[in-house]
């Protein structure tokens, strides 16, 4: 027992050591990153307090199902032998939002994380005849799933050099959906690797982000501000030049244990607000 407590304080030291040295390569590499973040904490610990203002929300009995018309869950519902899939109710609406778009058009789908493979034709049935699905897994086992359209790769999503040499087999990836080891820096990793290389109109989706203190989604809030980025101002209009980020990223979305994002399908050159009209108060 007493070496259990020294072995868990040492990983709690280590684990701190890590985030302080993360701390100090971004105050010594981007110091205006770093003066940045610690500017707006106050207003982050504001909004992360602000939970009990919704406790007067009155609960229903009962949850909500989602809706039956929803092709994805009704696949789901109706499932009930075969290989696994395990997935939270309140996705399969999240997923019908975000990938509709995508219905018999050609697809180049990629799940993160197969464990016991009854996904994978989930897909294939909700995209139809021109959808190709593609797996990633850890485990060589997960080989067995692999059809006409479902390919699958072994390898370790933490590692970039997989990611490389996935690219190199399969250059183009529309829809993906990061379902597989779940440690923040495995997440973090993989959309470093992978969005950037993503073609236009494409979507990333990141799942089981569960925790207040999750630290995937405290990444991915980063993305956020960079999205509201108001340099490069235009001359004689009120408007900006698009910086990288706005210019690939079209939006970004945080659903419970779930975030998404969308790439636009036609990348804009600038963010502008024309004025429209002829009578205009005389205050401003």
């Amino acid at each position: 027992m007493a070496f259990y407590r020294v072995y868990k304080a040492a990983n709690h030291f280590n684990y701190f050591i890590r985030r302080f040295l993360v701390i100090c390569k971004v105050f010594i590499s981007q110091p205006k990153i770093f003066i940045q973040s610690v500017d707006f904490l106050p207003e982050f610990c504001r909004g992360f307090s602000i939970e009990n203002r919704f406790d007067h929300v009155p609960t229903p009995n009962g949850n909500k199902m989602p809706d039956v018309s929803n092709p994805l869950w009704k696949y789901f519902a109706e499932y009930k032998t075969g290989p696994g899939v395990w997935k939270w109710n309140h996705y399969f609406e999240v997923y019908d939002r975000h990938f509709s778009k995508f219905r018999n058009q050609p697809l180049n789908f990629l799940e993160i994380g197969i464990y016991s493979g009854g996904s994978l034709p989930m897909w294939l049935s909700y995209f139809g005849d021109q959808c190709h699905v593609f797996g990633v897994d850890i485990e060589e086992a997960c080989r067995c799933y692999e059809s006409d359209r479902i390919r699958v790769f072994i390898g370790d999503q933490q590692d970039r050099s997989f990611w490389s040499r996935f690219c190199e087999a399969v250059p183009e990836i529309h829809v993906l959906v990061d379902d597989g080891g779940h440690t923040p820096e495995q997440q973090m990793v993989t959309l470093e690797e992978m969005l950037p290389r993503m073609p236009a109109g494409s979507v990333y989706v990141c799942e089981d982000t569960c925790g207040i203190s999750n630290l995937f989604t405290a990444f991915a809030t980063g993305l956020v501000h960079r999205l509201n980025g108001d340099s490069g101002q235009i001359h004689g209009v009120l408007g900006y030049t698009a910086t990288g980020v706005q210019r690939a990223i079209h939006s970004i979305h945080f659903y419970p244990y779930m975030c998404v994002i969308e790439k636009h399908s036609f990348p804009p050159r600038t963010l502008e607000a024309p004025k429209h009209g002829t009578q205009w108060q005389p205050f401003l």
